[in-house]
């Protein structure tokens, strides 16, 4: 951890040379201020490291080799044999990890094509570019070479136009232009043959961690109450292997369909699908004590990677704070008597994170607990001296996206 201290002074009750710095950084990386005061309680003056780390992609890309499926040994050396080179982790043997090439060097062109936020990004790890993701594009013909940048004029690749500006602006699908110069290039596991087939599923490590954490068991019944798009229940399932029950709950619909597919490709069994707004669980399903409860709710994101820019404000912060309260308390309600709940969230904030999990342990019978993988950093001390069993993960520190994960149990 850059900073063990957390000041819990509200981020506006900052100094004049931190509010200079923070309009400085701000304008640089393409944050906004308030986010860039959330990431200063921890990091201090080493902010910039931070920032600097969540534009850029992991130096490693991780995957999940799926157990109901492949053995990650036999896994692995089919791998090997095709001459694909790929790191395991030492105590999570379905965690696997393959190189990231770059940075490399973008040519400058005379045309630009503007690519919406998360294209942008894509196209920065080495994907190509879609019509859809197209913002703006001005005089291409078939054949120009052309820079792709973002809405802030952050080139990210190099590409070959596939089709004419007008085919692009009309008709708004296919693949627009090629990329042949990207930022990076991040392996591409979503076309290989072993992800169609369920073998592997790509997900981040803290990600994995947080399944592992929770620990389910053969035959227990456990609630993910925010399951898509699917990695965490997936990961749980083969965990499980197979046995029990999961309810896997989603209140849009269109994302339950397509959390079944993923699942179903994954060849996942034990799941029953819930369209459903789980926090009123315990209302409409009164009957339901699951053993185990994992809360992954919405959150502000602070944490992805690679991140161009992000504008989120104190009051979305806070907004998402109150909302993920809910998901978290619904879990205390439903979870049976010593039962394991396992809070998690992808963004960096303490009010998303160590200030909900305190806010629902004061008006609960939840208490923190120990997690047995732990990889990451403590939480905030200064906020509840339990907080040292909370994980942390840090872009610089841990090369991986931000997260936070904190298991409890009821009383």
């Amino acid at each position: 951890m850059k900073n063990s201290r957390c000041s819990e002074e509200h981020p506006t009750a900052l100094d004049n040379k931190t509010m200079r710095n923070m309009k400085y950084l701000s304008e640089l990386y393409h944050f906004s201020k308030d986010v860039i005061s959330h990431l200063i309680l921890f990091y201090g003056d080493e902010v910039e490291s931070c920032l600097w780390a969540l534009k850029r992609p992991n130096s490693r890309y991780s995957v999940r080799v799926n157990t109901i499926k492949i053995d990650p040994n036999e896994f692995v050396s089919a791998l090997e044999e095709k001459g694909v080179e790929v790191e395991r982790h030492p105590e999570i043997p379905e965690a696997l990890f393959m190189k990231v090439e770059g940075p490399f060097h973008i040519p400058e062109t005379e045309k630009r094509v503007v690519a919406d936020k998360f294209s942008a990004e894509s196209v920065l790890q080495g994907a190509h570019l879609y019509a859809p993701g197209i913002i703006k594009c001005t005089g291409l013909r078939r054949g120009d070479t052309v820079t792709i940048v973002d809405e802030e004029d952050q080139a990210v690749g190099v590409g070959k136009v596939e089709m004419g500006e007008t085919e692009i602006l009309t008709y708004r699908q296919g693949l627009a232009v090629r990329v042949t110069h990207p930022r990076y290039r991040v392996p591409s596991v979503l076309e290989a043959e072993e992800f169609k087939q369920g073998l592997i599923y790509n997900q981040s490590f803290p990600a994995i961690v947080a399944s592992q954490v929770l620990g389910p068991q053969p035959g227990e019944t456990i609630v993910d109450m925010c399951a898509a798009p699917g990695g965490k229940t997936g990961h749980i399932a083969q965990l499980m292997q197979n046995k029990g029950q999961i309810i896997a709950v989603d209140r849009n619909a269109e994302k339950v369909k397509k959390l079944n597919e993923t699942l179903a490709r994954l060849g996942v069994e034990n799941v029953k699908f819930l369209c459903h707004d789980a926090r009123y669980l315990d209302v409409d399903l009164p009957s339901l004590k699951p053993d185990r409860v994992l809360v992954d709710p919405p959150c502000s994101s602070i944490g992805f990677r690679p991140t161009l820019f992000d504008y989120t404000t104190n009051e979305e912060i806070s907004a998402l704070a109150r909302y993920q309260r809910q998901f978290l308390m619904v879990a205390s309600r439903i979870v049976k008597p010593k039962g394991i709940i396992v809070y998690c969230t992808c963004t960096l904030t303490v009010e998303e994170n160590e200030k909900v999990v305190e806010s629902v342990i004061e008006k609960t019978k939840l208490e923190i607990m120990e997690q047995e993988f732990f990889y990451g950093s403590p939480g905030s001390l200064e906020l509840l001296p339990e907080a040292g069993l909370m994980q942390r993960f840090y872009p610089d520190q841990h090369d991986c996206p931000g997260f936070f994960i904190a298991k409890l149990r009821k009383t």
